[in-house]
């Protein structure tokens, strides 16, 4: 058995990870489907990002990075954060969004969002580690997330791997 394998049957809640260089005002946002809770008291979110990701260099020089969750009515803005990379496109110019905390992008259609603090960040192989502490969190409404199952199928906006 191998890796894939192990995790074949797994139907992972997935992301949209936004953030700003507070320095330059890049926004950068992708598709996550790693990222977790680590703590209940206190509270402390995980969201991972692959190195070749465009977000990723732009969340290096951050302080917040934004999680939104979608719902499964949701699937062309989760392509939109997927399937294009932010070294061609303006991925905001296609999607109703606000500015947040420190000019961290919010999409305005993410049924819930936590924006956090980057108190760590951690070398896990081939994605960083970003660990968060919620400074702004919002429920607009309670619907289950899109999951990796119902995605349709996607080519990443950046290399793979």
């Amino acid at each position: 058995m191998d890796s894939d394998e192990f995790v074949g049957g797994f139907d992972y809640p997935m992301f949209v990870v936004t953030t700003a260089d507070p320095r330059t005002g890049t926004r950068a946002g992708c598709l996550v489907g790693f990222a977790t809770q680590t703590s209940i008291e206190p509270f402390r979110f995980l969201a991972c990002l692959s190195r070749r990701n465009h977000t990723y260099r732009v969340a290096a020089a951050a302080d917040l990075l934004a999680v939104h969750v979608l719902g499964r009515d949701q699937q062309d803005l989760a392509a939109l954060f997927a399937t294009e990379t932010g070294d061609e496109i303006d991925k905001f110019a296609r999607c109703a969004w606000r500015p947040g905390p420190e000019g961290v992008p919010l999409l305005a259609d993410a049924h819930r969002h936590l924006v956090g603090r980057i108190l760590e960040r951690a070398d896990l192989g081939d994605h960083v580690g970003f660990l968060l502490s919620p400074i702004d969190v919002a429920v607009r409404t309670p619907a289950a997330p899109l999951n990796f199952r119902s995605l349709p199928d996607l080519e990443p906006g950046h290399p793979a791997g």
